[in-house]
């Protein structure tokens, strides 16, 4: 088993803007040589979250949208007070609404690809831009010939144990 870590940069364009990374995520496991294992992608910004969802334009647009209806923009919000904080962006809402997403996606690698459903893509969500963004992403598995349960079909079943619970791996 082995372990890689990098850092990677992003500039955004936009204030707020969902940017699809599944092709970096894609060509960063190539590269890795690991076949199978964990990847993991983690945002080293308060402002800049990471999720799993779909990439289509139109529901990227209602996502932006939602967040700016939960987190309303028109508020007033104590950090952006000059006399209670000292944080000069005045980004208030980018704060709330990161705390509504996640700071890091887990995927799990299988075949030197990642685990992604039909519909799925890694997405950054930008809160606070345009600006520089760093995501930390660290790859552990395995390189070479990869190795499924399915090939090991005999030691999973569907048993009840003596105390009536499931047991799935025998």
């Amino acid at each position: 088993m082995e372990t890689q870590n990098k850092t990677v940069n992003i500039q955004t364009e936009q204030k707020q803007q969902l940017i699809d990374l599944t092709p970096l995520v894609y060509e960063t496991i190539r590269a890795s040589g690991i076949r199978d294992g964990m990847i993991g992608i983690y945002s080293q910004h308060t402002t800049a979250s990471l999720l799993v969802g779909e990439s289509q334009s139109a529901l990227l647009d209602d996502v932006l949208d939602f967040l700016a209806r939960v987190v309303d923009d028109r508020l007033t919000y104590k950090h952006n007070c000059p006399e209670l904080s000292d944080c000069e962006r005045k980004n208030a809402t980018s704060h709330l609404r990161s705390l509504l997403l996640n700071h890091s996606v887990t995927i799990p690698i299988m075949n030197g690809k990642p685990v992604l459903g039909q519909f799925q893509s890694i997405l950054l969500a930008e809160l606070d831009g345009p600006r520089v963004r760093s995501l930390h992403v660290q790859l552990v598995g395995n390189p070479g010939r990869s190795r499924s349960f399915s090939s090991h079909s005999s030691d999973w079943g569907d048993e009840r144990s003596d105390s009536g619970h499931v047991r799935y791996l025998r």
